[in-house]
């Protein structure tokens, strides 16, 4: 008989995304008249652009013949793609990386469930609440968790409650863990930490030895060039820091898959025995072991988003997303929702009316005006009364959501 992973029964009833999907499809299947505008999962919705679909059909034609087509690549990626990497996004930044710093995969999911792979089982945790889910479910499976209680907080893991008060941008707590998870324009929220508060965490990690696994999947959104959108701008952060960056949003690869994690030579973690040992290291080995690098043709359409045109084009589909949200967001505020976010990431946070539950939100949105939102419970108990709506769509659908939203609810 198979023994089972018996962890996996301390989740919750679903994956957020699933059940989401699975009350939409019920819906519909209801109410086949109904057009659903869909607001919810953070999916885009534009083509990928003609600089990376030239390129991509370059590499295609290229693998075509015997002189170019290329087998198993690189671990890390090929050099053409981590070279643009550190030129545009980090020497730009003035931040200088190791090309052997930088690995290249499949996706920050991936990366933000799998990096916990290299730290013990009795590791600590924090993370801010709400969260994007993978960073608790995947610590769950893993065992470094008791069970959840009523609330559907796991035992074992801080929760940093982000909520108004805090703008929600909780600070470090005032005991130490071994590694804290923070998300930053943030998933859901759409909060983007400051220098001043990126720089309290970078602080706090050195003096407790801890790391700090920083999820900067939608950096291409912070619309202030003050505000730093790599946690190495920061002094100090090479040693107890961990960044994760994606093409996903930037430059619409969510069916495309193309991201990387930085894992500094500096950064180190301890044995039970208290031997220092490199993460990096770590790393490295895991991914040698597990993962067989992203296709060619894949990396030559990510190297082309650094080009010229390429940074012109995904820039114009980053600005186009934002003119969404910042529909979103006076629209539902002009009609007398409370609302957050929109100005830095393509989520707008908004409370729920009437003091109604996430879910209840969700169901009367969908029901009222059929729109499809995320209810923020789903990513933590601190975002219970609270709704994440997505910019990613197209303008015509993303102006009517708006109109039967405030039609549904009374403005």
């Amino acid at each position: 008989m198979a023994v089972v992973n018996e962890h996996y029964g301390k989740l919750q009833a679903g994956y957020l995304f699933p059940e989401i999907g699975r009350r939409t499809r019920a819906f519909a299947e209801a109410h086949p008249e109904a057009k659903i505008i869909r607001l919810g999962i953070g999916d885009v919705t534009l083509p990928l652009c003609p600089a990376v679909r030239e390129a991509m059909h370059a590499a295609v034609d290229e693998m075509g013949t015997a002189e170019g087509f290329k087998g198993y690549g690189p671990d890390q990626g090929y050099d053409f793609l981590v070279d643009a990497i550190r030129e545009h996004d980090y020497k730009a930044r003035g931040v200088a990386l190791e090309a052997d710093e930088i690995f290249l995969s499949d996706g920050s999911k991936q990366d933000s469930g799998n990096i916990q792979e290299i730290f013990g089982t009795a590791a600590t945790l924090a993370v801010t609440d709400p969260v994007y889910p993978v960073y608790v479910d995947t610590n769950v499976m893993a065992g470094r968790t008791g069970e959840a209680d009523e609330s559907g907080r796991y035992g074992g893991i801080l929760y940093l409650p982000a909520t108004e008060a805090n703008a929600f941008t909780p600070p470090p707590p005032e005991t130490r863990v071994d590694v804290a998870y923070l998300c930053s324009p943030n998933n859901p929220t759409g909060a983007v930490m400051d220098r001043e508060a990126l720089a309290a965490w970078v602080a706090w990690a050195r003096e407790n030895d801890a790391v700090l696994v920083f999820d900067a999947a939608y950096d291409a959104f912070i619309q202030d060039d003050a505000l730093p959108r790599s946690i190495y701008e920061i002094e100090g952060a090479a040693e107890c820091a961990i960044e994760m960056r994606s093409f996903s949003k930037r430059a619409g690869f969510t069916g495309v898959r193309c991201a990387y994690t930085v894992v500094p030579k500096a950064l180190m973690g301890t044995t039970a025995a208290g031997e220092r040992v490199s993460l990096h290291d770590l790393w490295a080995r895991r991914q040698a072991t597990k993962f067989n690098g992203v296709p060619y043709v894949i990396q030559r359409g990510a190297a082309a988003v650094f080009s010229p045109e390429g940074r012109k084009q995904t820039a114009e589909q980053v600005a186009y997303y934002m003119r969404n949200a910042g529909l979103v967001r006076a629209g539902l505020s002009d009609a007398g929702f409370t609302v957050y976010a929109g100005e830095h990431a393509p989520y707008i946070w908004l409370k729920t009316p009437d003091g109604l539950s996430s879910w209840d939100c969700f169901d009367q949105l969908l029901e009222r005006a059929h729109v499809v939102g995320t209810p923020g419970s789903g990513f933590g108990p601190s975002g219970e009364g609270f709704f994440r709506i997505s910019a990613f769509n197209s303008r015509e659908n993303v102006e009517e959501a708006i109109a039967r939203i405030r039609k549904a609810f009374g403005s």
